[in-house]
């Protein structure tokens, strides 16, 4: 019994590490910039980011459990030479993301208390240190990372009903949408499910020592399903204080701050405070995550790495927080770092699917559901394309 207990702990810890690996400032930024872009048609934007999210989730975390390997691993037997390159990529996309989680994190602080960023940033920094000094840091990352997480979704659903969404028209919009922007899809499926964010869950699992396919899914599943309702919440949040009525929108909002105003429109001076809480939350969650998962990509291909990753894990806070000190436009970064994480999806998530079908990675008796695979080859396609298609975008937003 404890030890079903125990299982069942460390897959809901996975779920939520995965969860606010991915709720980060820059989901919190996208989802807000796109909205009052897209209006009520970024419903469908969402909705395909869902569906995005659940097929990569499912095949990654299926795949690399059953294996026992990390993904970079996988990425090595599939074609030697090739996880290299995969840890470097997804090492560098999670440092741009957390330049931004360290930055998202002290605005939060800022917000709340009115603590200069410079100092918000510090002491976010020391707390997500203190998780990873701690002796059983498996269990203090699970612990953390499900508190704040139902405390953010508990503050955006009070945003959310505050605002007064037009909830019939984003249904609609989800099924018939009166406008598609392939490069705002691929930015928001490269900030849910892109890069490091699409591995922390199944790391976190098979550095537990978890290696059932029916766990891998349910812990998918579960991280699957927070992301989606936080994603949804905001979107909703947004969409009812941007959205005034047929032909009408209301004033644009703060470009500097653009989920913090919509915060405060939506529930007053509370409603603003309640951000800077659910920013925090989001910043100091995800500096977790995306510090544990990029690090734990580096670990098995360098020997020092992986008998200090603690203090890698450390510098890779301290690296991220002295670089947000010199970042002039932290709104611009957080949606580049979401487009170029989601140019890296198809390497990644082809490499783990090719990986299901070589007996030296999965072993003789599992079989990888058909259905995933063939679902998962579409979703490589489709960003791909995707990919394609956006790279002029995303090159304007670095100029």
């Amino acid at each position: 019994m404890g030890e079903k207990k125990g299982t069942l702990q460390v897959i809901l810890g996975a779920a939520f590490l995965m969860a606010t690996s991915a709720i980060g400032p820059g989901f919190l930024t996208q989802t807000t910039v796109f909205t009052q872009q897209l209006m009520a048609s970024a419903a469908f934007a969402i909705a395909v980011t869902i569906i995005v999210t659940a097929i990569v989730q499912l095949n990654i975390w299926r795949i690399i459990c059953v294996s026992g390997l990390r993904a970079q691993d996988v990425a090595n037997k599939v074609i030697p030479g090739l996880g290299y390159f995969l840890a470097f990529a997804v090492a560098l996309g999670g440092l741009a993301f957390n330049i931004g989680n360290v930055g998202g994190a002290a605005l939060g602080l800022n917000t709340v208390f009115g603590v200069p960023n410079s100092y918000g940033a510090a002491i976010s920094a020391a707390v997500a240190i203190f998780i990873f000094l701690n002796k059983d840091l498996g269990k203090a990352m699970d612990y953390f990372t499900q508190m704040l997480g139902i405390l953010m979704i508990a503050l955006m659903l009070y945003v959310a009903v505050q605002s007064t969404p037009p909830v019939a028209l984003a249904a609609k919009e989800v099924v018939m949408p009166s406008t598609i922007n392939w490069t705002i899809i691929l930015t928001l499926i490269g900030g849910t499910v892109g890069g490091y964010i699409s591995f922390s869950g199944a790391h976190r699992l098979i550095d537990a020592g978890v290696r059932d396919a029916n766990d891998a899914t349910k812990g998918a599943v579960n991280g699957i399903v927070v992301t989606s309702i936080m994603r949804v919440l905001l979107f909703l949040a947004v969409l009812g204080v941007v959205y005034v009525g047929a032909g009408e929108i209301a004033q644009a909002l703060d470009k500097a701050n653009p989920a913090a105003d919509a915060f405060r429109r939506g529930a007053g001076e509370l409603g603003y405070r309640m951000f800077g809480v659910v920013l925090w939350a989001a910043g100091v969650t995800s500096v977790i995550g995306a510090s544990y998962t990029s690090v734990s990509f580096l670990r098995s291909l360098f020997g020092g790495i992986d008998r200090n990753y603690r203090w890698w894990m450390i510098g890779f806070i301290c690296a991220s927080t002295a670089i947000n000190i010199f970042v002039a436009n932290p709104v611009a970064l957080l949606i580049a770092a979401g487009s170029v994480n989601g140019l890296i999806l198809p390497l990644a998530l082809g490499s783990i699917l090719l990986g299901a079908y070589k007996k030296d990675v999965i072993g003789e008796e599992y079989r990888h559901p058909v259905a995933l695979t063939v679902m998962g080859w579409a979703v490589v396609a489709f960003t791909f394309w995707m990919g394609i298609q956006a790279v002029p975008n995303i090159l304007k937003i670095f100029e």
